[in-house]
């Protein structure tokens, strides 16, 4: 039986995001703009990831205590060698209800049939443009929409769950976001529009760069009738609604202009084995030398109730010019979304 622990505001431990790389076959503007993450950028040497086996114990130990959904991710989660493995080892974890994987698609061709057969629920693909030009831009390699469509149709076609995500960034791609929820409409996926966030530190992230979710939103109700959902489970981060006549969704995640710190459920784990109560934390909690030094499931379970009960983390709460300016953020690339 699951103990479920809850922090001093009554969140509990849903959800898990685990980092199994820190690299990536993008430069993306985003997350590992070129100029930082360069071809003699210095990634973690594989003795410094978690093992698969290691990702396993951990895992098992966090469903232990009420995680029921796991989302893997990077950096690009797809560049870890052998990752249907992973997934057969969690799926078969009894207590797991929901595992998905966070991907710019691109290898999708050759893996999402072996991926759905390990295990996998769903995929959450990255795609801020339809345009080859502005993608190739983003992407930082110049590389076009296509193989990320075609990333698209092979989830689809191997049975997997497909949501798109897409960043939005003023005087960026903000001309792409009609385009862009006609197509997912069209094709019957649903669009999650992600507010630009300011994590990490190399992405020279203004406010001024944020197109909000009332802007977008505002934007959408001049083209389509949207019905609202309401939130499928607590801690839902997406506020959904519905094209009117259909059974597609449209979503906005709001984390800059509409925090939702009070509902958070997450915990992350980082590439070389970090626990990060927030995503906009530097200060993890290792885990990983802890456990290569002998620690037993019991003090390790010890360790994430501690970690969970003391988290005071209210980041998109308490932003403003000085946090920003002075809060220690880890990268996207160790930590992912």
């Amino acid at each position: 039986m699951k103990q479920q622990i809850k922090d001093q505001i009554n969140r509990p431990l849903r959800d898990l995001r685990i980092s199994v790389i820190d690299r990536c076959n993008f430069r993306c503007t985003y997350c590992m703009p070129a100029d930082i993450f360069g071809p003699d950028f210095a990634f973690l040497p594989k003795s410094e990831l978690l093992s698969y086996e290691e990702i396993e114990r951990v895992a098992r130990i966090f469903i232990g205590l009420g995680v029921e959904k796991i989302r893997l991710t990077g950096g690009e989660p797809l560049m870890r060698k052998d990752l249907p493995i992973l997934v057969e080892k969690l799926s078969a974890i009894d207590g797991l209800s929901d595992i998905a994987l966070t991907t710019n698609g691109v290898m999708l061709p050759k893996l999402a049939e072996p991926l759905k057969m390990a295990g996998l629920n769903r995929v959450n693909i990255s795609l801020d443009t339809l345009n080859d030009d502005l993608f190739g831009e983003i992407n930082g390699r110049g590389v076009k929409t296509r193989p990320v469509l075609t990333g698209i149709k092979a989830a689809q076609e191997a049975g997997l769950g497909v949501k798109i995500n897409m960043v939005v960034k003023k005087g960026l791609n903000e001309n792409e976001i009609l385009p862009m929820a006609e197509f997912c409409k069209n094709e019957g996926l649903e669009l999650r529009f992600i507010e630009y966030m300011d994590v990490g530190s190399t992405n020279g992230w203004k406010m001024d760069d944020v197109i909000t979710k009332k802007e977008i939103y505002e934007l959408l109700k001049e083209n389509y009738e949207l019905e609202h959902t309401g939130a499928a489970y607590f801690g839902e981060v997406a506020k959904r609604y519905r094209y009117k006549g259909t059974n597609v969704h449209v979503g906005f995640i709001s984390s800059v202009s509409e925090s939702f710190c009070s509902s958070c459920t997450r915990s992350r784990l980082s590439a070389n084995g970090q626990i990060f109560t927030c995503l906009f934390n530097g200060n993890g909690h290792d885990i990983r030398d802890f456990m290569r030094a002998g620690a037993s499931d019991e003090e390790i379970r010890k360790r994430v109730v501690g970690i969970w009960n003391d988290r005071t983390d209210r980041y998109s709460d308490e932003r403003t010019a000085e946090t920003i300016a002075n809060r220690k953020k880890i990268e996207m690339s160790y930590i992912g979304g």
